[in-house]
């Protein structure tokens, strides 16, 4: 059984009583793209339900190439919507950065990110490398984002 839940004209909820397959999500995208009545520019994505997974990204550049500027998430997340490894990745919320040493410019930084209940996404982004201007970094799994900055030796 599937119930329609109208909050807007832009968006639905559709509610179900079982997991659905591909196919089914597929043809939700089918019929929103094809019906007039909803504005289909105003409406994300159909997904399943999604769980958070929390990956660290390590040997970051504190500072910003030729500048004396503070790496900002911004940048970061710039450099992750450029990169082909993100691609069907998006973040939960901004990255969070902290300076690895306070003589070295080098930071590492967590994001969140929506993944499905197994945590496939995150599994595929652990261990991969990438660059950043002419750093390599990596990914590695994390626990949740540090709310307080701590050495990696606490």
């Amino acid at each position: 059984m599937v119930d329609f839940v109208w909050l807007n004209p832009s968006s639905i909820i559709i509610v179900t009583n079982k997991v659905i397959s591909s196919l089914e999500l597929q043809m939700i995208r089918n019929y929103i793209k094809n019906t007039n009545r909803i504005n289909t520019n105003g409406v994300k994505v159909p997904r399943l339900s999604q769980s958070k997974s929390y990956l660290k990204i390590i040997d970051i550049p504190y500072l910003q190439k030729n500048t004396n500027t503070l790496i900002t998430s911004s940048v970061v997340e710039d450099f992750i919507k450029r990169n082909h490894i993100f691609n069907n990745i998006m973040l939960v919320s901004r990255p969070h950065i902290i300076k690895v040493f306070s003589r070295l410019d080098i930071a590492n930084i967590w994001i969140d990110i929506w993944d499905v209940q197994s945590g496939s996404k995150a599994k595929e982004l652990i261990n991969r490398c990438f660059n950043i201007e002419s750093y390599i970094a990596t990914i590695r799994g994390a626990n949740m984002n540090p709310s307080i900055s701590q050495c990696k030796n606490c």
